[in-house]
């Protein structure tokens, strides 16, 4: 009813910004504790049942105990151990620049840090050397597309000093923001928050300049909670708005292309992590084209780039594969 009064005889373009203006409040009314209770749902099954929803080869399923311990020995053996572990303690800077022919022109120049993978409590000694390059650094926002921590499951203690360690050396004019990834619990969304992280949970924001409007869009993790609702992401959105959308996978490519989607940033693949020469990645670990897997992409239009990620899985080590910061910025053609 209150919406029906609100516009009634106003012209569809008001229409639209007010319908906008109200379910933005809506979202905003909700809290975040709110917003996770299908996450929490899922992790407490979860616990219930020891099984996810995706199916696993034997292997993966046990890598704690089949692969972890096998491939460290190896390593050591080989003695490329400790050269693994200066390269995950070396990241890089990616700049890159790509060009719209939709971008509000307010937006011109737009600078986006995106940061991936930190799984931040699995490298001693990273927090404090991602901090340094972070400090030089003079974004637009930030995003962290997920998977702070470096286990599946367990407690998270040491994830907030090193995370606080990070944020603070964010200096992001409209903020940063932050979705969740399948190595996180919702406790982590909770914690993030209170360090001054907007997470996005399947919801929108928008951020506004110069009477210009850019929307971000966050889904829940789709790879292993499957929590991930992009219809309700985009809902507040209006349709010829600049969408940009935070998924933890490239796996949601195609439905978000057929959705309008301009920029998708994704990670969780580590860009393989460990590469070998001529053969490249071992793993994927996505279900989508081996293109989609690492670095910049497009589908149908829509501009892509799945991130390498700051961290590590498994071990802590990287080969042919640095972890990665990327600073993007945003032209119009």
């Amino acid at each position: 009813m209150l919406y029906d009064e609100c516009i009634s005889g106003l012209p569809r373009r008001s229409t639209r910004s007010i319908k906008t203006h109200i379910l933005m409040i809506s979202l905003e009314e909700r809290s975040l504790a709110e917003r996770l209770q299908r996450r929490i749902a899922v992790e407490e099954e979860f616990a219930r049942t020891g099984r996810t929803f995706r199916e696993k080869p034997f292997l993966i399923q046990h890598e704690d105990v089949l692969i972890r311990p096998v491939l460290k020995a190896a390593l050591k053996l080989a003695g490329l151990y400790s050269r693994g572990l200066r390269n995950a303690l070396n990241p890089v800077i990616r700049k890159l620049t790509l060009h719209f022919d939709n971008l509000p022109p307010a937006f011109e120049g737009f600078k986006i840090l995106h940061l991936s993978d930190l799984h931040i409590d699995g490298v001693d000694g990273l927090a404090q050397i991602l901090a340094c390059q972070l400090r030089g650094l003079r974004p637009d926002i930030c995003v962290i597309t997920g998977d702070y921590r470096f286990e599946n499951e367990g407690v998270c203690d040491e994830v907030y000093p090193r995370m606080r360690t990070i944020i603070s050396s964010i200096c992001a004019k409209h903020g940063i923001f932050g979705i969740l990834g399948n190595h996180d619990s919702a406790e982590i969304a909770l914690g993030l928050e209170d360090m001054g992280v907007r997470m996005l949970i399947n919801e929108a924001y928008a951020i506004e300049k110069s009477n210009s409007t850019l929307w971000l869009a966050g889904v829940d993790d789709p790879f292993d909670y499957r929590c991930d609702d992009l219809p309700a992401a985009l809902a507040s959105i209006p349709l010829d708005a600049f969408k940009i959308l935070l998924a933890h996978t490239p796996e949601l490519y195609e439905d978000a292309a057929r959705r309008g989607v301009d920029l998708y940033l994704c990670g969780h693949t580590h860009g393989g992590q460990f590469r070998l020469p001529l053969i490249g990645a071992l793993r994927h670990n996505a279900n989508c084209p081996k293109s989609y897997l690492s670095g910049q992409w497009r589908h149908a239009g829509m501009h892509g780039y799945t991130n390498a990620g700051a961290g590590c899985s498994l071990l802590p080590l990287r080969f042919n594969c640095p972890p990665e910061l990327l600073l993007l910025t945003l032209r119009s053609n």
